[in-house]
């Protein structure tokens, strides 16, 4: 017993001083990170918290809350990142001895041997014929493999590093659900404004048909213009079908990411929607923020590490491994006896070693996977960092564009509309015709649904800024549970 407890003190001993896994360190690529973003000047603190409030559209704000709280895609996320804390727990296991208890007990009633011809039986053929016997025990068993070469400690700290990334990925999750609900109201909007304009701009090309027909009729006008406009009027009507479908669409996937119904959706947007726009330069900070803000970046990082240490959990197969069991308990022939564990206790200790002779290739071949693997997530990371900085360089520019675009076409509706107001005047004096009103009036309703795209595109990008920026826009929301009720039985209708 002494040497099974000395070789398992020098085991521990030796337990905690190896490691196989290769050294940290991130891709070259990644190291060489730039230090500005080119299309930014305002490199000021980056705040990604509840940025959309800026819109000041209470609908809006609902709606991100309750996609935040109630989004389907979030719910699976986040029962994804508690299977992995199960999972790193599952693999901390290994690093504590494991303990059973046992029990047994056993009754035996069998002839003596021969009694059947008396040849064994007592003076005067009355002795016992028969053996009874009885017994009983209780005992624990401990074991435990002492992690020596890092096996187990790779493993529980690849676990471990797997449910930080399926953390980040949750944040990724939350971040992709409320910019898809931002998007699509956005979407919405314009598609309403687009209809209304649609509309009005067919109630217009109507008259304009009597007003070009009567020209006609008087031989003012040729029939080419006549079959234009009437053309137009007609290209106008087909398109409005399209229009209203992908606005029922778009109120269809808004539905989706809160967990809702089309009907109840179309009941919350009953009312008119006022977004306000923003058009301030959104602070970018440094581009090694990215590093840290933008969970995919993150979650790419904690793969990276689980695949490294992996490795090395790997390589230390190769090695011996250790195994220290004990066996305490008591037994004795009745019930009374084996509870007096002071006279009838019982261990056992033993040490074992084993160590890989042949395996056919099997630990080199899991040695060169888990390389391979790492591998693989070195260059997921480097492009996972690449794109990051290529997305927030991009977005940053287009937010710009689409800025000076907005503006652009803002000037061109004040020209339009004033353009409009002239014709009114001319008309009203008698020196123009109302035709040419009603054509400076469509050209403004043109400019309008112009106006109304290049604004819903000022929001996107925008969002854009903040989706490739990254941080927590979710710090302290937790999703809803997603609820149950019983299943039909079987025969009944669901």
């Amino acid at each position: 017993m002494r040497r099974a407890i000395l070789f398992g003190t020098f085991a521990l001993a030796l337990s905690g001083c190896a490691s196989m896994a290769p050294e940290r360190a991130q891709p070259e690529i990644a190291a060489q990170l730039p230090n500005t973003f080119p299309n930014s000047e305002n490199m000021g603190e980056y705040r990604p918290d509840a940025w959309w409030t800026a819109f000041d559209d209470p609908v809006l704000n609902a709606l991100v809350e309750d996609a935040l709280a109630d989004n389907l895609d979030i719910a699976e996320a986040a029962a994804r990142v508690a299977q992995a804390a199960a999972q790193a727990r599952v693999a901390r296991s290994a690093l504590f001895p494991g303990i059973n208890a046992s029990g047994d007990a056993s009754y035996s009633n069998t002839p003596l041997s021969g009694s059947a011809f008396g040849g064994l039986a007592g003076a005067g053929g009355g002795g016992p014929t028969r053996i009874e016997n009885d017994s009983y025990s209780l005992g624990l068993g401990a074991s435990y493999e002492v992690d020596l070469f890092g096996r187990a400690r790779s493993d529980f700290a690849a676990a471990r590093a797997d449910a930080i990334a399926a953390e980040y990925d949750y944040r990724s999750v939350q971040l992709a659900a409320a910019a898809e609900t931002i998007a699509t109201y956005f979407e919405i909007v314009d598609g309403r404004r687009q209809i209304e304009l649609t509309l009005e701009t067919l109630d217009l090309l109507a008259e304009r048909t009597v007003q070009t027909q009567e020209r006609f009729r008087r031989g003012l006008t040729p029939s080419f213009e006549l079959y234009q406009v009437q053309q137009d009027e007609r290209n106008t009507q087909a398109s409005l079908p399209q229009a209203e479908a992908a606005l029922d669409d778009a109120q269809g996937r808004l539905a989706l990411l809160v967990r809702e119904y089309p009907q109840t959706m179309e009941e919350r947007l009953d009312r008119q929607l006022l977004p306000r726009l923003v058009f301030d330069e959104v602070p970018a900070g440094l581009p090694a923020d990215l590093l840290g803000q933008r969970p995919d970046v993150a979650a790419a990082w904690a793969r990276l590490e689980a695949a490294r240490l992996r490795v090395g959990a790997r390589r230390a197969e190769r090695f011996p491994a250790i195994t220290l069991t004990a066996a305490p308990g008591t037994q004795g022939g009745e019930i009374g006896s084996v509870l007096d564990v002071a006279n009838n206790w019982a261990i056992n200790l033993a040490a074992g070693l084993t160590a890989p002779i042949f395996q056919g290739g099997r630990i080199s071949a899991n040695i060169e996977a888990a390389r391979a693997t790492y591998d693989q997530q070195v260059a997921n990371y480097a492009r996972t960092v690449l794109t990051a900085y290529r997305e927030a360089n991009s977005a940053i520019e287009e937010y710009e564009e689409n800025r000076q675009r907005y503006a652009l076409i803002l000037a061109q509706r004040e020209d339009a509309q004033f353009s409009a107001e002239l014709q009114a005047r001319r008309f009203e004096a008698g020196v123009g015709d109302y035709v040419s009103y009603l054509d400076a009036l469509r050209a403004v309703y043109q400019v309008e649904a112009a106006l109304s795209s290049a604004g819903r595109a000022v929001a996107l990008s925008r969002l854009d800024v903040h989706r490739a920026l990254g941080g927590d826009w979710a710090a302290g929301v937790e999703p809803n549970p997603v609820g149950l009720i019983p299943a039909p039985q079987e025969g009944q209708e669901p």
